[in-house]
């Protein structure tokens, strides 16, 4: 599969059956999200990949009203940085860009993969965070879920989850995200 592909394939789907995650899998995930480009090659993505049914289950204990259909993942990504990690230029702090930059790659190592990796904000950051032995001073940045798509649509999404998953989400425009030239 080419990169163009799997931009077009990838989805965040919620509807997930199980799947066996192996350490090749997990190999697989995070060697493709190590060929990220960071700034100065600080590479400052770091990654707890859970797979085990009791490090789920703390995990899926921080997620937040309405994302049940997480708790079919067979595979959870935890994505921390820090500040510290990484460059910071004047106002810019890169470890979140260049970490969501390898998570991108990641997601799409998982679609060539024909798994479905849906990255999630609806969690209590700091019951994920203890949950997943992220240090103190670290951001948690998401987690995500990994799993292979269902046949079947999870009974408990709501309406408008259920729409979601039969057809892709409307993209905005590119006038509408994007300029030539200058912004204004």
């Amino acid at each position: 599969m080419d990169v163009k592909k799997a931009s077009e394939e990838r989805r965040s789907l919620r509807s997930l059956e199980s799947v066996e995650i192996t350490r090749d899998m997990i190999d697989e995930l995070a060697g493709a999200a190590s060929l990220s480009p960071s700034c100065f090659n600080k590479q400052p993505w770091r990654f707890v990949f859970v797979r085990s049914r009791e490090g789920l289950d703390r995990v899926f204990a921080s997620l937040s009203r309405g994302n049940d259909w997480f708790k079919a993942a067979s595979l959870v990504v935890g994505v921390f940085t820090a500040k510290e990690l990484d460059c910071v230029v004047g106002r810019r702090e890169y470890c979140q860009f260049d970490t969501g930059m390898a998570v991108g790659m990641m997601l799409l190592r998982a679609t060539e993969m024909g798994l479905i990796a849906h990255p999630i904000a609806g969690f209590d950051e700091e019951a994920a965070a203890k949950a997943l032995g992220v240090p103190g001073e670290a951001i948690l940045v998401t987690i995500i879920a990994v799993g292979r798509k269902a046949q079947t649509l999870s009974p408990i999404l709501s309406p408008h989850q259920i729409e979601d998953e039969s057809r892709r989400p409307p993209r905005i425009p590119f006038e509408g995200f994007a300029r030539e030239e200058m912004w204004s």
